[in-house]
């Protein structure tokens, strides 16, 4: 059998490889998102929904995600991300599959259910695999390439989808969504190897061997730090702004800009690829300029606290009128957003001591992220509801994303485990 990426295959083609199934493994996850948003105004027409009732359609997915996030962290701690991932992602592209049987509200929302709770493998997953198989240097560019799959999935899926929906109905597109994370399952299941759990993660990079490091330190001990629940919050900051133009671009600039399907899938998918490219440029420069003594003392978070505010010029876009400066800002903020994402996550990487530890703490800022990100949807599907206008949502985006980026700040970060304590044999 064939066993391409291993702990120390971390140069040349390995390192491709692993970089191409992170990448991948998100790009499989928001097409599967970007599948409702993209047909919300047909599956809306079809079946008589109003935007309160696409709303809850649209934030459902996040429902189980986030209580699965957690769980899922540790259950990727105590068997690994290769079962754990792989059970998820295929679970998950079987019910995307299935959702383009759907008979109405009723069945929509028990197959975004259920995707949703498959989903909740993904950062897990993917951020126990940097930590495992990626030198340290390049966390950063690491979680930057993770995440950039969901800027390109919902560009390719903007696209690709309107395109299918001029072609076909709207349930083609989730078939295909389906057909994608099964590609991806085999991919991840011929190349991707575990760590074996006694080996050493140390190498020439930086890593630190199991035995420099204190036990982890579980649930209680993230929960209990600091730093953590100020990531945590940030995260939750970008997370209502990330799922708002998710879920809500495409119909805001269906409703309020009067575009057709098509136009509106180009525009979107333009400020997806630029944000992508953005986002691999930012993390790449926070670790080369970052030395390993500012990242064990969690100086990354400067730049993602300066990411989140420059994302805050979302606030703009209800004073502009042309379509041309309101898609730059848009694209902006996205890239702005996700950068913020992706450093979050490579500061956890930077604090967490133990590798088993990853997942759980990757779970719990991702759960804080994705409750803002359930309620970003409903919100925005009221706010629109109840004035008409897309004015006010970009408004509370914009100001959480501000105050995302104050507590990240001014709140001090530092390890979340210390290191164990030398053993009078190794002093």
């Amino acid at each position: 059998m064939l066993h391409f990426l291993s702990t120390r295959m971390v140069n040349g083609a390995a390192l491709k490889r692993i970089y191409l199934l992170l990448f991948a493994l998100t790009l499989t996850l928001y097409v599967d998102r970007a599948s409702l948003s993209i047909s919300a105004i047909e599956v809306s027409r079809e079946f008589d929904l109003s935007p309160v009732e696409m709303g809850y359609l649209l934030s459902s997915f996040n429902w189980l995600y986030f209580l699965a996030l957690v769980p899922v962290g540790q259950l990727i701690g105590a068997f690994g991300p290769k079962r754990v991932g792989g059970l998820g992602i295929g679970l998950l592209s079987v019910v995307s599959a299935l959702t383009g049987l759907a008979t109405g509200f009723a069945s929509l929302l028990m197959c975004r259910l259920a995707g949703g709770l498959c989903a909740a493998v993904t950062y897990p997953t993917g951020m126990r695999a940097i930590r495992d198989c990626v030198p340290k240097s390049q966390w950063g560019l690491a979680a930057a390439i993770l995440h950039s799959g969901s800027l390109i999935g919902p560009a390719l899926g903007a696209v690709g989808f309107a395109w299918l929906l001029g072609l076909f109905t709207w349930r083609a597109i989730f078939v295909v969504a389906g057909v994608t994370g099964l590609i991806w399952l085999a991919a991840w299941f011929v190349w991707y190897r575990e760590r074996d759990q006694t080996e050493s993660s140390s190498n020439a990079d930086g890593f630190e061997t199991d035995a420099d490091v204190a036990p982890p330190i579980g649930l209680r001990g993230i929960v209990r730090s600091p730093a953590m629940r100020a990531i945590a919050l940030a995260h939750g900051s970008a997370g209502f702004a990330t799922h708002f133009f998710l879920s809500w671009l495409p119909g805001y600039l269906q409703m309020e800009k009067d575009l057709p399907v098509m136009n509106t899938g180009v525009l979107t998918a333009g400020a997806y690829l630029g944000a992508a490219a953005l986002v691999l440029v930012a993390a790449g420069l926070s670790d080369r300029i970052l030395h390993a003594a500012d990242l064990s003392r969690g100086r990354r978070k400067i730049w993602a606290s300066g990411v989140l505010l420059c994302a805050a010029t979302v606030v703009m876009v209800p004073l502009v009128s042309e379509l041309w400066l309101i898609m730059l800002i848009v694209m902006f903020s996205v890239a702005t957003c996700a950068s913020a994402v992706s450093l979050n996550l490579a500061l956890v990487n930077d604090l967490t001591r133990h590798p088993h530890d990853v997942g759980t703490a990757v779970g719990f800022i991702s759960t804080v992220g994705n409750v803002f990100g359930l309620l970003s949807p409903i919100v925005t599907g009221y706010v629109v509801a109840e004035t008409g206008s897309f004015a006010l949502a970009f408004v509370i985006a914009g100001c959480l994303l501000a105050a995302g980026a104050l507590v990240l700040a001014v709140v001090p970060t530092r390890n979340v485990a210390v290191r164990a304590p030398a053993s009078p044999r190794t002093r």
